[in-house]
C-alpha cells in the first residue's frame, strides 16, 4: 500500500472494497486513514467495522462505532456501521435497535431500509392495544400472515416501545 495516499483517499479507496465485500483490502485502507486522523468520526466508524468484520475483535470494533455514534450523533451512517457490528456478532436485537435510530434521523436512508428489509421485519400487532405476545395478537397474526395480508413497517416496534 502506498504511503502517499491522504487519509481521505485511504478512507474512499476502503468505503469503495468494503462496499465491492472485499473486507480484508478495506481493512488495510480504513486503518491507514484511522491512524493519519484518529480525530475524525466516520473514520473510526469504518475502521471499527472492518475491525469487526475481518478481525473478529468485537470489543474494539464496539468501542470505536459508539464512540464515533457519540461524537456525531446526527449521522445515520455511523448508526448503520454500528448496527453492522452487532449483526455480525448475532446480536439482532440490538442491530435493528440502531438502525431505527439511523432511520429516525434519515427517514429516507434506502440502505438502512434495505437492511431492516433483509432481516425480516414483523408487522405491526394487529391489534395494538395490546402486547405483541397476547395470545389474541399471535393467532390474529398467524391469520393474517396465512391469508397474506398487511405491509411491513420497518418502525412498528419503535413505536410500540
Amino acid at each position: 500500500m502506498e504511503a502517499t495516499y491522504s487519509a481521505e483517499e485511504h478512507f474512499e479507496r476502503g468505503k469503495d472494497l468494503l462496499a465491492a465485500g472485499r473486507e480484508e483490502a478495506a481493512f488495510e485502507h480504513l486503518r491507514a486513514a484511522h491512524g493519519l486522523q484518529r480525530s475524525n468520526a466516520k473514520y473510526a466508524s469504518y475502521y471499527g467495522l472492518c475491525l469487526a468484520l475481518v478481525e473478529r475483535r468485537f470489543n474494539k470494533a464496539l468501542e470505536l462505532c459508539r464512540a464515533a455514534v457519540k461524537e456525531e450523533f446526527f449521522n445515520p451512517e455511523l448508526y448503520l456501521n454500528l448496527a453492522r457490528v452487532h449483526l455480525a456478532f448475532g446480536f439482532k436485537a440490538e442491530g435493528m435497535r440502531y438502525l431505527r435510530r439511523g432511520l429516525m434521523i434519515d427517514p429516507g436512508n434506502q440502505v438502512i431500509r434495505a437492511e431492516l428489509q433483509s432481516m425480516g421485519q414483523r408487522r405491526d400487532p394487529v391489534l395494538r392495544f395490546l402486547p405483541r405476545r397476547h395470545m389474541l395478537n399471535r393467532l390474529l397474526g398467524q391469520v393474517r400472515r396465512r391469508l397474506g395480508g398487511g405491509e411491513v413497517d420497518p418502525m412498528a416496534e419503535e413505536r410500540m416501545a
